[in-house]
C-alpha cells in the first residue's frame, strides 16, 4: 500500500459559540483547532510543483474557518465532525484527524478538548455505497477527550507538613471512548462527552484525598474516571510543582483500561458508589427502570413486577434503591405512592424492553387505555424506562432519557441510590448534581424512605423504633433462663407490647463472648414454640429471629416470623441471605468477627491518628468496608435493598474504646460519602459490658442508666432501630431524642 503523506494546519484560533463558557453564558469564545489530513502521495505536487496535486492548506484553513465561525455549535464534538467532513470532502483526503482546544473551557485548567479520527469511508455520503461496502472498519476506534494542566489543592506526600497542609497538584488527563458501530457506519456526530462532569468528579475527588504518593493518587482518578464517567481508556499525569527546587515539576504518568479496572472491582468487593456502571458480559445493555403505585397492595404489584422483569431470560436485576413513599404529583387528589428504581442488565432493545414492561402493567391490573387518558392517575402499578446506556431515543411511543426525570423528586431519590455518578446523556449533569438542583426550588418534605414489614408500611423518617429483646436460651448474659419457657416468653412478649415495642426479636442461640453453639434443632425447639405460641396468642407486632442458621431462619419464617436479625451478616451460613431473598423479608447485617469464642481476640483494627468528626477512626471506616461486603453478598443473592438494615455491632470484636468511637461517629457509617450511603442503622447496646465498665455496674439490670445515655447518642447519630430489654425506659429516651434530632430521608 502506497504510503500516506499529511497536510497539517497546527493551532487555529477561531471564535465561536460552543456550548457554553466557563460562568454558563451563550457566547463567542475562543477555540483552537489543529487538523491533520492524509492524503494520496504528493511527491507529484512536490516535483512539479502543482497545486492541483495536493490538498490546499491555505483552501483549507479558508473553508474550516467559514464553517466554523458561521454557526453556533451544542458542543466541541459537533464542530470538530464538521470541520472532519470538509477534510475528507477532498477526493484526496483518505483520513483526517481533529483537535478542537477551548482555553477558557474551565476555570482551573488550562484547556479542555477533543480529537476526533475518521477515514473517508466511514463517512458514506462522501463516498459510494461499493467503497462503503468494500472498505475494512478499523477496530477500537477511540475518540479522545483531553484536559490540560488541571490545578488542584490537596494533601499529598509523606513529609509531616506535606500532612497538615494542602499544596497544588497538576492534573492532566487523556481519556479515550470507544466508538460504536453505528458511530463508523453513519453520519453520525459523536454524542458529548462532557469534561466538566469528569473534570468536576476528579476535582472533588482529589480535592477530599490524602494520599502519601503520587502513585496512588494517579491510580484513583484513573479508577474513578473509569467507573463514573464511560471512559475505555485513560492516561492520568499528576506532577507536584513544588516537589524540586530547581525543577518545573514531578510526578507520574500512568494508562489503565476499563478492562483492567473492571478486574480489579470484580476480584474484590465493588466499592460503594462505584458498581453502577459495572455491566454483566452476557447482557450487554444497562438500563433503569422506575416503579410505582399506589393502588391495592402496592408492596406486592411492585414484588410482582420484580419477579416478572426476571422471566425469560432477557433481564438480570442487578439492585434495587431503597422504597420511597412520596405525595403524588400533578393529580395530588390520590392516594400515595410507593415508588422505587431498579438497575438491570438486558439483551432487549429499548422498544422491546417497552413492550415487556406494558405487558407485565397490563398483567398486574392496569388500563392502559385508561394511563393514556389520565397519565397522572393512579395505577396498581407503573413500569418506565429512565436509562438505557447513553442512548437518546425519541419516538411517538417511547423518549431515553425519560424527559421528566429533572423534575421529580420521586425519580431522583431512587435513582441517586443506584446512580450518583451517572450522567444524563442530554442535560449532561449526574443524577446527584439534577437532585441537588432540584431540592433548591423543591423541599424533600413529601417523600420519605418506607420499610415494608408483616403487611405495613413504616417510615424511616417517621421516627426511631424499639426492637423488644426476648431471649429463650439458658445462658444469654442479662436474662439466660427467664424465658426459656414458651409460656414465660409469651407474658414477657405481651409486657413488651404493652410497654411499646415495635418489633419482637426472639433468639435461640446466644452470642454472648464464650458461648457455646447450640445444634439447630435445639434452637429450633427454643424459638419455633414461642413464634407459634405468640401468633396463637393474637400477637400481631412483627417478629424478628435473632439466628445465622439459614435452617432456624425458614422454620421460623414459616410459623409466622416477620424479618430475620443475622449477627454474622451471612458470613456463618450464607445460605440465609437465600432464604431472606426467596421469603421476601427484611434482614438485619450486622458486624462481627469471629464467633463468640474467637471475636474478642478479633480487635485488631488499623490505627490512625487521634479521630475527628471531620476524619472518623478507623475502626468506623473498616466496620462500613466489611458490612459493605455483607451488603453487596445481600444483593447478590436477590435481597432488595429496602429489605436491608446494618448494625455496627457494638460489643462484637471491639474494645471499649472502639464501641464509643462507634457511637460517636455513627453518622459517618452511613453518610453520603460513605460505602453504605442511607442504609438504615440497628444499634444494640442494651446493657452490655462495656457499659457496666463504665458505671461499675457488674449486674446488667443495672445498667438502665447507662444504656439510656447510649440510646441517646444513637439516636442523635442517625440510628432507625434501637434493640433493647427496657422498652418501657427506653420509649421516653427516644421520643425525646427524636424531638431534639429529627430524621430526614
Amino acid at each position: 500500500m502506497e504510503p500516506l503523506d499529511q497536510i497539517v494546519i497546527r493551532n487555529l484560533t477561531l471564535r465561536n459559540i460552543i456550548g457554553v463558557d466557563s460562568w454558563e453564558r451563550v457566547k463567542r469564545q475562543p477555540v483552537v483547532v489543529s487538523v491533520q489530513v492524509a492524503t494520496e502521495s504528493i511527491e507529484a505536487a512536490a516535483r512539479h510543483d502543482r497545486v492541483a496535486d495536493t490538498v490546499n492548506y491555505g483552501t483549507l484553513c479558508k473553508a474550516v474557518t467559514a464553517f466554523s465561525e458561521a454557526s453556533a455549535f451544542r458542543s466541541v464534538e459537533a464542530l470538530a465532525f464538521g470541520i472532519l467532513r470538509i477534510c475528507l470532502d477532498h477526493p484526496r483526503s483518505r483520513r483526517a484527524t481533529v483537535k478542537i482546544e477551548k482555553p477558557s473551557a474551565l476555570l482551573h485548567a488550562a484547556a479542555a478538548g477533543v480529537e476526533l479520527t475518521r477515514t473517508r469511508e466511514e463517512i458514506p455520503d462522501l463516498v459510494n455505497t461499493a467503497q462503503v461496502v468494500e472498505a475494512p472498519m478499523p477496530a477500537n476506534r477511540l475518540d479522545r477527550i483531553f484536559v490540560r494542566d488541571l490545578r488542584l489543592s490537596t494533601v499529598v506526600g509523606v513529609n509531616p507538613w506535606e500532612r497538615e497542609a494542602t499544596q497544588i497538584v497538576v492534573v492532566n488527563l487523556d481519556l479515550w471512548v470507544t466508538l460504536s458501530a453505528a458511530a463508523l457506519t453513519g453520519d453520525h456526530v459523536p454524542e458529548q462527552h462532557n469534561y466538566r462532569t469528569i473534570v468536576r468528579t476528579v476535582s472533588q475527588y482529589v480535592e477530599q484525598s490524602r494520599f502519601k504518593t503520587v502513585e496512588a493518587l494517579a491510580s484513583a482518578i484513573a479508577r474513578i474516571s473509569i467507573l463514573r464517567c464511560q471512559v475505555d481508556r485513560i492516561t492520568v499525569r499528576v506532577e507536584k510543582p513544588s516537589a524540586l527546587s530547581f525543577a518545573e515539576g514531578a510526578g507520574v504518568e500512568i494508562t489503565r483500561t476499563r478492562q483492567s479496572v473492571l478486574g480489579d472491582v470484580a476480584s474484590t468487593e465493588t466499592p460503594a458508589g462505584e458498581d453502577e456502571l459495572t455491566a454483566s458480559a452476557a447482557l450487554p445493555h444497562t438500563a433503569y427502570i422506575a416503579l410505582g403505585s399506589n393502588l391495592g397492595d402496592s408492596v406486592g404489584a411492585i414484588h410482582q413486577a420484580l419477579d416478572r422483569l426476571h422471566d425469560g431470560g432477557h433481564i438480570q436485576v442487578l439492585d434495587t434503591s431503597f422504597l420511597y413513599r412520596t405525595e403524588p404529583m400533578y393529580n395530588v387528589d390520590q392516594p400515595q405512592f410507593l415508588n422505587c428504581v431498579v438497575r438491570v442488565d438486558t439483551r432487549l432493545s429499548p422498544a422491546r424492553l417497552l413492550g415487556l414492561l406494558k405487558g407485565i402493567e397490563v398483567d398486574l391490573g392496569r388500563d392502559l387505555e385508561q394511563a393514556r387518558l389520565a397519565p397522572n392517575g393512579p395505577r396498581p402499578i407503573d413500569l418506565d424506562i429512565l436509562l438505557y446506556d447513553r442512548q437518546i431515543v425519541d419516538t411517538p411511543d417511547l423518549q431515553i432519557p425519560h424527559p421528566r426525570i429533572a423534575e421529580r423528586l420521586f425519580v431522583l431519590f431512587p435513582l441517586c441510590d443506584l446512580a450518583p455518578h451517572v450522567e444524563h446523556p442530554t442535560l449532561f449533569q449526574t443524577c446527584r448534581q439534577l437532585l441537588k438542583l432540584r431540592l433548591h426550588v423543591e423541599p424533600a418534605s413529601g417523600i420519605e424512605r418506607a420499610f415494608p414489614l408483616a403487611g405495613r408500611v413504616y417510615s424511616w423518617r417517621e421516627r426511631t423504633y424499639l426492637m423488644g429483646i426476648l431471649n429463650c436460651t439458658p445462658d444469654s448474659f442479662s436474662d439466660g433462663g427467664r424465658y426459656s419457657d414458651p409460656q414465660a416468653a409469651l407474658a414477657h412478649a405481651l409486657q413488651l407490647v404493652a410497654n411499646g415495642t415495635d418489633f419482637i426479636d426472639i433468639g435461640g442461640q446466644s452470642t454472648r463472648p464464650n458461648a457455646i453453639d447450640v445444634v439447630p434443632a435445639d434452637e429450633i425447639a427454643r424459638v419455633i414454640p414461642v413464634v407459634q405460641l405468640l401468633r396463637e396468642s393474637g400477637v400481631s407486632t412483627p417478629l424478628s429471629i435473632d439466628t445465622f442458621r439459614s435452617e432456624v431462619a425458614e422454620a421460623a419464617l414459616a410459623a409466622g416470623a416477620d424479618m430475620l436479625n443475622d449477627v454474622s451478616a451471612g458470613t456463618r451460613d450464607p445460605r440465609i441471605l437465600a432464604v431472606a431473598a426467596r421469603y421476601r423479608v427484611p434482614i438485619c447485617l450486622m458486624h462481627m468477627r469471629g464467633d463468640a469464642r474467637t471475636m474478642m481476640g478479633l480487635t485488631d483494627y488499623e490505627e490512625t491518628s487521634m479521630s475527628t468528626a471531620a476524619d472518623p477512626s478507623s475502626v468506623v471506616r473498616v466496620v462500613a468496608s466489611e458490612l459493605q461486603s455483607a451488603v453487596q453478598r445481600a444483593l447478590r443473592a436477590g435481597i432488595y435493598r429496602w429489605h436491608i438494615i446494618v448494625d455496627p455491632g457494638i460489643g462484637f470484636a471491639k474494645t471499649l474504646e472502639q464501641d464509643l468511637d462507634l457511637l460517636r461517629h455513627l453518622p459517618h457509617l452511613t453518610d453520603a460519602d460513605s460505602p453504605l450511603p442511607g442504609f438504615p442503622v440497628l444499634v444494640g447496646t442494651s446493657r452490655k459490658k462495656f457499659i457496666g465498665r463504665i458505671t461499675d455496674k457488674e449486674v446488667p439490670a443495672d445498667r438502665i442508666w447507662g444504656t439510656a445515655a447510649t440510646c441517646a447518642a444513637a439516636v442523635a447519630g442517625g440510628c432507625r432501630i434501637l434493640r433493647v430489654h427496657d422498652v418501657a425506659e427506653m420509649r421516653d429516651v427516644v421520643k425525646v431524642s427524636d424531638r431534639i434530632w429529627s430524621p430526614t430521608v
